[in-house]
C-alpha cells in the first residue's frame, strides 16, 4: 500500500490505511511508497539521511497504528528505475539504506546485487502495465526474485473502469518461462479498498518469513480483488 505521507499519489494518511485494511480482513499489510526515482511525496534535495527520515514516516505511522489495532506492518518500498520500471523492495533495515546512499544512483543490476547484500527480495511490479509515466514496457526477470502477477488496481471495479487484466495474463506468463515466483498486491493508494494480495495457511512470522516462503514456493494462494489462483497463477474454482 502507499500513503500520503511517502508518496504524491497516496490520497489517504498511513493510520487510515492501516484501519481500512483491518475492517477489510487483511492480516497484514506492507508499506510500499514511491521512492526517489518515482512519485515521491518528499523532496528529493534533502540530505540522504534526512530524507530516507522523511520518506519512512508512512512506514512508522502504519506501524505504530496497526500495532495499536493488531495489524502487522511490514517494510518496504517501490523503486522505479529508468523509464518507469517498479521494483518492490524488501527485507531491508532503514539504517542499513542510510549506509548505502548509492542506492539513489544504482541501475537494475546493481540494485539487485546490493539489495541481496542485505539478504533482501526484488519483485518486478506489474511489468506490463502501460501509463503515462511508463516510456514502453519492459521486463527483467534476470533482476528480480519474482514477479507480480496479479495487481488489483487492473481490474475494472466500478461502471465506465477498463479493465486492464491481459497486464496480469501477461506477467503470469512471464514468471512461467522464467520460473520465477509469483505475488500479487492491492496497490492501494486510498482506503476504498478493491482486494488484492498474498494468503498463507498459517500466520507470517515476520517479513524474513514472508520471502522464505514466496523464494521456497510453499504453499500459498494470491488473488487480483476478485478471483482466487494458485502460486502459479492458475485460476482456482469458485
Amino acid at each position: 500500500m502507499h500513503t500520503a505521507e511517502g508518496s504524491k499519489c497516496g490520497q489517504c494518511a498511513a493510520k487510515d490505511m492501516v484501519r481500512a485494511y483491518k475492517e477489510a480482513g487483511y492480516a497484514g499489510v506492507m508499506v510500499t511508497d514511491h521512492n526517489w526515482g518515482g512519485n515521491t511525496a518528499v523532496d528529493t534535495s534533502l540530505p540522504w539521511d534526512k530524507w530516507l527520515d522523511r520518506f519512512f514516516e508512512g512506514y512508522h505511522h502504519a506501524k505504530e497504528e496497526g500495532d495499536r489495532i493488531g495489524l502487522p506492518v511490514y517494510l518496504g518500498y517501490e523503486a522505479t528505475q529508468g523509464h518507469g520500471h517498479d521494483f518492490l523492495i524488501y527485507g531491508f533495515t532503514i539504517d542499513w539504506m542510510k549506509q548505502h546512499p548509492e542506492l539513489k544512483t544504482a541501475g537494475i543490476p546493481e540494485q539487485f546485487e546490493l539489495i541481496h547484500s542485505c539478504g533482501g527480495m526484488v519483485i518486478q511490479a506489474h511489468p506490463y502495465r502501460e501509463a503515462d509515466y511508463i516510456d514502453r514496457v519492459m521486463t527483467f526477470p534476470q533482476y528480480a526474485d519474482g514477479i507480480e502477477l496479479f495487481n488489483a488496481g487492473h481490474l475494472a471495479h466500478k461502471e465506465g473502469d477498463q479493465d486492464h487484466s491481459i497486464w496480469n495474463e501477461k506477467a503470469v506468463a512471464l514468471a512461467r518461462e522464467h520460473h520465477l515466483p509469483g505475488t500479487a498486491g492491492s496497490d492501494q493508494h486510498h482506503t476504498k479498498l478493491f482486494g488484492g494480495g498474498v494468503a498463507f495457511p498459517t500466520p507470517l512470522r515476520d517479513l524474513q518469513d514472508y520471502m522464505d516462503r514466496i523464494r521456497s514456493g510453499a504453499d500459498y494462494i494470491l488473488t487480483d480483488g476478485k478471483r482466487w489462483y494458485d502460486k502459479y497463477g492458475v485460476a482456482l474454482s469458485e
